[in-house]
């Protein structure tokens, strides 16, 4: 993934054909050692692509890939809305029974750690 971020990165700064030397100056600007095999197999794929039709082919097969939130929005649209209504109150609920749960574990032993 960081090749391929590193690529992006140049193409998005005007070099539309990236060099494994490019790419490696990229990585070390922010301290990530580079692997030279996976570095020029990543080159090797992209090179001599638009980066923009590659990126709307993986959109694409993405889309068609399915998703377990997917399912359950498209499933019940009409019940989307409650249930996220829901989601921050029971969020709430859990944050308050691990506070009692912290305050009762000192009580139940008769004495704290520090004491």
């Amino acid at each position: 993934m960081r090749y391929v971020a590193a690529y992006l990165l140049a193409v998005l700064g005007g070099n539309e054909s990236p060099t494994s030397k490019d790419l490696k100056k990229i990585l070390d600007s922010v301290g990530i050692e580079t692997d030279d095999e996976r570095m020029n197999k990543v080159i090797s794929e992209l090179n001599g692509k638009n980066i923009e039709d590659v990126i709307a082919q993986g959109n694409g097969k993405l889309a068609s890939m399915p998703a377990g939130g997917a399912v359950a929005v498209s499933a019940g649209g009409g019940s989307a809305a409650p249930a996220a209504a829901a989601a921050p109150a029971a969020a709430e609920e859990k944050k308050e029974e691990k506070k009692e749960e912290s305050e009762e574990s000192d009580d139940d032993m008769g004495f704290g750690l520090f004491d």
